[in-house]
């Protein structure tokens, strides 16, 4: 008889103790959790992105997009690859559908389409991978996992517009755009009215090159706006710009004492503009209109580790929320001092409303800074 109670007294002790094994383990799992879905841990958020065709060493848009992921990754302890943060390289347009359903495979908890081209293929995949996070830069996905980027390009081409307008010495300056679309439009826009509200005296062609990865096309371009006497181009071309940089670089070679200025975009290409003469380093490059989407990235990827993906909503960045700004004067430049000084003028003048950059052709228009 007391064999029996011992032996029942023991069974309800160790049912216990696995009961409350099992609650110990499911507060545990619960304290890990950040994300809805159970997959979001502190120690496991992953991050990733698709490049477009313009490849992750553009030294402009895609490239900056990998900084930003760089920066969250090392800051949250994570390493390069399928378990921290990682990329994969579009060689085309095909190829953007089967990289973001590969990485939303992979258990990513954030996958980012970079670039407007990319919306049809992330629309396509967080349709069907309805438990995956996403975020498309440029371009706006109306689905519920899905949380989408713009930026007031229009601002920071505009002050691009106020150095370029001020550094001309011929009047003549020159836009090459890479493919037509919104985002490049606000580019252009905004490039044109910079350049009108400090040089009414100034002309500028606009050119596209329907493409972002085609450097000849862009020096192609470059070359026939320098030899019509433009001495002033700024791109918003992607890699096609990096043919720009090429031509100013090798007319500054041949004729050292013209003056054959670019300007860079989204990130700060200063480096793209180095020429060495007899022995001393010049740089063809004025400054670059920046893009922050490095900044972008990074604080959606925050956002979205600490729990608070903002799926179905569209974040804007300008100048007020240093999403876009205009990189340092070169300090060749004739005008840097004007250049610096209305340049600061306006930046204020824009983060206060007393100027409303315009965003299309048709706005530009209107447009008049008194």
């Amino acid at each position: 008889m007391k064999k029996r109670k011992f032996g029942l007294a023991l069974s309800l002790v160790l049912a216990a103790g696995t009961i409350l094994g099992a609650c110990g383990n499911n507060d545990a799992k619960k304290d890990e959790t950040t994300g809805d879905n159970g997959k979001n841990t502190e120690e496991t958020f992953k991050v990733a992105m698709v490049t477009d065709v313009g490849g992750i060493d553009d030294k402009s848009f895609n490239q900056s997009a990998w900084k930003g992921i760089q920066e969250f990754g090392e800051e949250n302890g994570l390493e390069k690859g399928q378990d921290g943060y990682n990329y994969l390289q579009s060689q085309s347009d095909a190829d953007y559908t089967t990289n973001l359903n590969s990485l939303a495979r992979q258990d990513f908890n954030l996958v980012f389409g970079i670039g407007f081209m990319m919306a049809e293929a992330v629309n396509e995949i967080a349709g069907q991978q309805k438990d995956a996070h996403f975020g498309i830069v440029d371009s706006v996905v109306e689905q519920p996992n899905v949380a989408s980027v713009l930026f007031k390009e229009q601002e920071a081409s505009f002050l691009a517009g106020v150095a370029a307008g001020l550094a001309t010495e011929s009047n003549k300056i020159g836009f090459i755009g890479g493919m037509k679309s919104e985002v490049i439009e606000r580019f252009e826009a905004g490039f044109l009215a910079g350049v009108k509200a400090v040089n009414a005296d100034a002309n500028v062609d606009v050119q596209y090159a329907e493409a972002f990865d085609k450097a000849e096309i862009g020096q192609s371009i470059a070359s026939r706006m320098y030899s019509s006497g433009t001495d002033v181009i700024f791109h918003a071309a992607g890699a096609t710009g990096n043919g720009l940089f090429k031509e100013a670089r090798d007319l500054k070679m041949k004729n050292p004492s013209k003056n054959y200025w670019a300007i860079g975009v989204d990130s700060d290409q200063e480096a793209e503009g180095v020429v060495t003469i007899d022995g001393k380093k010049h740089n063809v490059i004025i400054t670059s209109a920046l893009k922050r989407v490095d900044v972008a990235v990074k604080d959606l990827s925050t956002k979205a580790k600490e729990g608070n993906f903002p799926g179905g909503e569209t974040t804007v960045y300008g100048l007020a929320e240093d999403g876009v700004g205009l990189a340092k004067i070169n300090d060749e430049v004739a005008a840097k001092a004007d250049i610096e000084a209305k340049v600061k003028e306006f930046e204020e003048k824009i983060k206060n409303g007393d100027i409303t950059v315009p965003g299309t052709l048709k706005d530009l228009k209107n447009f008049s800074v008194k």
